[in-house]
């Protein structure tokens, strides 16, 4: 089973919108990036329809692949210029693993860690993905400069 523990200031993620598993992802991120001098990611209304449109799509379809964040993006009216994606799948995930994750491959990492960008949407599926039971299919969209 997927879970995500909350953290102290999640809840005021979730009343922008998020759920209890995006919340602690969010926080997650952004102690990472401000522990890295950069500054914290703001939730995208825009960016989140993306993103969580992206992980239920992959989890109806059974697929995993980054596809076009910005087209996606533009397609919910968000605003650039630049556009980026971290993609995560797993099965008893936490939002912590989820960022090692990304953490540890150089590609997601200059993603999380881009000093330009200030926007995010995130998206978490759970259900049964590619076998797997109790799996969390997840969408982060970056946007910035």
């Amino acid at each position: 089973m997927a879970v995500f523990a909350l953290l102290g200031s999640a809840s005021a993620a979730q009343a922008r919108g998020l759920n209890s598993s995006e919340a602690s992802l969010l926080q997650t991120m952004n102690a990472v990036r401000t522990g890295h001098g950069l500054a914290p990611l703001r939730l995208d209304v825009h960016l989140l329809r993306a993103a969580r449109g992206h992980s239920a799509d992959m989890m109806r379809r059974q697929y995993f692949a980054h596809g076009s964040v910005a087209a996606r993006a533009l397609a919910q009216s968000a605003r650039g210029p630049i556009f980026g994606e971290d993609l995560a799948w797993g099965t008893g995930v936490t939002a912590q693993w989820v960022v090692n994750q990304w953490l540890a491959s150089p590609m997601h990492r200059a993603v999380l860690l881009r000093p330009g960008f200030r926007r995010l949407g995130l998206g978490i599926t759970f259900g049964t993905f590619v076998g797997h039971g109790g799996a969390a299919v997840v969408t982060a969209d970056f946007a910035g400069r």
